[in-house]
């Protein structure tokens, strides 16, 4: 469970999200918004990367602002689109982020090996494609032992191969207590894996996301 109170982010002055006070219960769940609504500035912020007013708290119980290295070692986060030093490797990468997150022994080589990345893992990440880069932000942000994991677009730029992992991957730490935050533009239809709650980003705040009737739809076929 992850608890928002009196949140709000501004820059310059202008208020990007307003949100009073907001709990994502355990479970799976989906933000959804259009481009500049603010959804990769909460993911950020809830993350503990950006500054705000007001707190977020886990499980009632570790706050961002009170024990912010007890938060950051429950609370892991996966970039939309990840970028990281041109010299370093992916395996310098994982090994650092494993360590600080006091990673179980043979997860980061479990993890390496279901997404496939044993064949560029040691080279450096100035050479990767954007599909290899998105591998492994995953990566980095399923290690450890987190409760909350918020992953900003985790599907794009992967093969479906990949793809059905992290479905699996999710699906598995779902049945652990793990709960996540997700935000797509992919329509979430996987067969494996259960959404327990549908967001939006709306009038600068989140609310539940609310299916507009058929009639009050636009015609996806328009007649001229």
């Amino acid at each position: 469970m992850l608890t928002l109170d009196a949140y709000r982010k501004a820059y310059s002055g202008r208020t990007i999200l307003a949100i009073p006070r907001l709990t994502f219960e355990p479970g799976v769940h989906w933000l959804k918004g259009p481009n500049g609504s603010g959804k990769t500035t909460l993911f950020r912020s809830m993350a503990g990367l950006l500054p705000f007013e007001g707190d977020c708290r886990l499980e009632d119980r570790w706050s961002v602002r009170k024990h912010p290295v007890e938060y950051r070692l429950r609370v892991n986060y996966s970039e939309a689109e990840p970028l990281y030093p041109d010299f370093l490797t992916a395996w310098e990468l994982i090994q650092w982020v494993a360590t600080t997150k006091r990673a179980p022994t043979g997860q980061a080589e479990a993890l390496i090996e279901a997404f496939g990345m044993g064949s560029f893992v040691r080279t450096p990440v100035g050479t990767y494609s954007s599909g290899m880069l998105k591998k492994t932000g995953l990566v980095l942000a399923l290690l450890g032992n987190p409760r909350f994991i918020l992953l900003d677009e985790p599907f794009i730029t992967l093969d479906e191969a990949s793809v059905r992992t992290v479905v699996r991957l999710i699906r598995e730490g779902r049945e652990r207590g793990v709960s996540f935050l997700l935000s797509t533009h992919q329509v979430v239809t996987y067969a494996d894996l259960t959404i327990d709650a549908t967001w939006q980003i709306a009038a600068q705040t989140v609310q539940p996301y609310v299916h507009a009737p058929l009639a009050d739809r636009p015609d996806e076929n328009p007649r001229p």
